[in-house]
Protein backbone atom coordinates (compact mmCIF):
# COMPACT_ATOMS: atom_id res chain seq x y z
CA UNK A 1 0.00 0.00 0.00
CA UNK A 2 1.07 3.50 -0.83
CA UNK A 3 1.75 6.26 1.54
CA UNK A 4 -1.01 8.15 0.01
CA UNK A 5 -3.32 5.40 -0.11
CA UNK A 6 -2.72 5.20 4.02
CA UNK A 7 -3.73 8.52 4.21
CA UNK A 8 -7.35 8.25 2.48
CA UNK A 9 -10.03 8.80 4.59
CA UNK A 10 -11.52 5.64 4.41
CA UNK A 11 -8.22 4.14 6.01
CA UNK A 12 -7.96 6.74 8.74
CA UNK A 13 -11.80 5.89 9.69
CA UNK A 14 -10.51 1.88 9.69
CA UNK A 15 -7.74 2.78 12.21
CA UNK A 16 -9.68 4.77 13.99
CA UNK A 17 -12.68 2.15 14.42
CA UNK A 18 -11.10 -0.54 17.26
CA UNK A 19 -9.66 2.08 19.25
CA UNK A 20 -13.01 3.73 19.08
CA UNK A 21 -15.01 0.56 19.73
CA UNK A 22 -12.80 0.14 23.08
CA UNK A 23 -13.35 3.48 24.38
CA UNK A 24 -17.01 2.98 23.84
CA UNK A 25 -16.93 -0.10 25.58
CA UNK A 26 -14.83 1.25 28.52
CA UNK A 27 -18.08 3.71 28.71
CA UNK A 28 -21.00 1.38 28.61
CA UNK A 29 -19.41 -1.95 29.25
CA UNK A 30 -21.00 -3.47 25.98
CA UNK A 31 -21.43 -2.27 22.10
CA UNK A 32 -24.97 -1.76 22.05
CA UNK A 33 -26.67 -1.22 18.53
CA UNK A 34 -27.08 2.35 19.36
CA UNK A 35 -23.53 2.47 20.11
CA UNK A 36 -22.64 1.39 17.06
CA UNK A 37 -24.42 2.71 14.90
CA UNK A 38 -23.18 5.91 16.64
CA UNK A 39 -19.22 4.86 16.20
CA UNK A 40 -20.15 4.49 12.40
CA UNK A 41 -21.61 7.65 11.73
CA UNK A 42 -18.40 9.38 13.75
CA UNK A 43 -15.92 7.06 11.66
CA UNK A 44 -17.73 7.34 8.37
CA UNK A 45 -17.77 3.74 8.25
CA UNK A 46 -20.54 1.60 7.27
CA UNK A 47 -22.53 0.09 10.07
CA UNK A 48 -22.12 -3.57 8.89
CA UNK A 49 -18.46 -3.17 8.96
CA UNK A 50 -18.66 -1.48 12.43
CA UNK A 51 -20.48 -4.71 13.34
CA UNK A 52 -18.21 -7.24 11.64
CA UNK A 53 -15.02 -5.84 13.77
CA UNK A 54 -16.88 -5.98 17.20
CA UNK A 55 -18.39 -8.98 16.80
CA UNK A 56 -14.87 -10.73 15.57
CA UNK A 57 -12.96 -10.25 18.69
CA UNK A 58 -14.31 -11.75 21.75
CA UNK A 59 -13.31 -9.02 24.19
CA UNK A 60 -15.47 -6.57 22.62
CA UNK A 61 -19.00 -7.72 24.11
CA UNK A 62 -22.39 -6.96 22.50
CA UNK A 63 -24.21 -7.74 25.13
CA UNK A 64 -24.11 -7.30 29.14
CA UNK A 65 -21.60 -9.94 30.27
CA UNK A 66 -22.21 -11.50 33.77
CA UNK A 67 -19.63 -10.66 37.15
CA UNK A 68 -17.93 -13.66 36.19
CA UNK A 69 -17.03 -14.51 32.43
CA UNK A 70 -16.07 -17.72 31.32
CA UNK A 71 -14.22 -17.86 27.56
CA UNK A 72 -14.40 -21.59 26.86
CA UNK A 73 -11.45 -22.50 24.23
CA UNK A 74 -13.21 -23.96 21.08
CA UNK A 75 -9.48 -24.63 18.79
CA UNK A 76 -8.88 -27.78 17.44
CA UNK A 77 -6.12 -29.36 20.26
CA UNK A 78 -9.21 -28.13 23.24
CA UNK A 79 -11.67 -30.12 20.75
CA UNK A 80 -9.49 -33.10 20.81
CA UNK A 81 -9.34 -32.68 24.25
CA UNK A 82 -13.21 -32.99 25.22
CA UNK A 83 -13.61 -29.12 24.98
CA UNK A 84 -17.34 -30.33 24.82
CA UNK A 85 -17.49 -32.24 27.84
CA UNK A 86 -16.51 -29.05 29.66
CA UNK A 87 -18.90 -27.32 27.92
CA UNK A 88 -21.58 -29.96 28.98
CA UNK A 89 -20.27 -29.78 32.88
CA UNK A 90 -20.45 -26.06 33.01
CA UNK A 91 -24.47 -26.47 31.62
CA UNK A 92 -25.25 -28.71 33.99
CA UNK A 93 -23.45 -26.85 37.13
CA UNK A 94 -24.50 -22.77 36.43
CA UNK A 95 -27.60 -24.10 33.99
CA UNK A 96 -26.08 -21.89 30.74
CA UNK A 97 -24.13 -22.69 27.91
CA UNK A 98 -22.07 -20.69 25.47
CA UNK A 99 -23.39 -17.17 24.16
CA UNK A 100 -25.72 -17.17 27.48
CA UNK A 101 -25.76 -15.66 30.79
CA UNK A 102 -27.26 -16.15 34.01
CA UNK A 103 -30.73 -14.45 35.17
CA UNK A 104 -28.83 -13.19 38.35
CA UNK A 105 -25.92 -11.79 36.36
CA UNK A 106 -23.70 -13.93 37.80
CA UNK A 107 -21.66 -16.05 34.94
CA UNK A 108 -21.20 -15.41 31.32
CA UNK A 109 -20.08 -18.25 29.09
CA UNK A 110 -18.60 -17.17 25.94
CA UNK A 111 -16.91 -20.21 23.79
CA UNK A 112 -13.84 -18.38 21.43
CA UNK A 113 -11.50 -19.67 19.04
CA UNK A 114 -8.42 -19.67 20.75
CA UNK A 115 -7.07 -18.73 23.92
CA UNK A 116 -3.37 -19.16 23.48
CA UNK A 117 -3.34 -22.43 26.02
CA UNK A 118 -2.96 -25.58 23.42
CA UNK A 119 -0.55 -27.11 25.39
CA UNK A 120 -3.11 -27.16 28.51
CA UNK A 121 -6.18 -27.95 26.13
CA UNK A 122 -9.20 -28.28 27.34
CA UNK A 123 -8.79 -25.09 28.80
CA UNK A 124 -10.51 -21.90 29.76
CA UNK A 125 -10.19 -18.20 31.12
CA UNK A 126 -12.59 -17.02 33.89
CA UNK A 127 -11.97 -12.97 34.36
CA UNK A 128 -8.75 -13.30 32.99
CA UNK A 129 -7.40 -16.26 34.89
CA UNK A 130 -6.49 -19.19 32.88
CA UNK A 131 -7.23 -23.25 33.70
CA UNK A 132 -6.35 -25.60 32.06
CA UNK A 133 -5.66 -29.86 31.91
CA UNK A 134 -9.67 -29.59 32.09
CA UNK A 135 -12.43 -32.44 32.83
CA UNK A 136 -16.08 -32.02 33.94
CA UNK A 137 -15.24 -32.93 37.28
CA UNK A 138 -12.46 -30.50 37.50
CA UNK A 139 -14.45 -27.61 35.88
CA UNK A 140 -17.14 -27.87 38.34
CA UNK A 141 -15.46 -27.63 41.49
CA UNK A 142 -13.65 -24.35 39.83
CA UNK A 143 -16.90 -23.14 39.45
CA UNK A 144 -18.05 -23.95 42.65
CA UNK A 145 -15.69 -21.72 43.93
CA UNK A 146 -17.36 -18.72 42.66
Amino acid sequence: MSDKQASTPAATSRAELLPELKEQLSRSGNLTKEIMSHVALKTGLPLNEVYGVASFYSYLPLAPAGKNVIRVCGCLPCEMQDSKGVIASIRKVIGIGPGQSTSDGKFTVEEVGCIGACDLAPAVMINGKLYGDLNPDKIAQILKSF
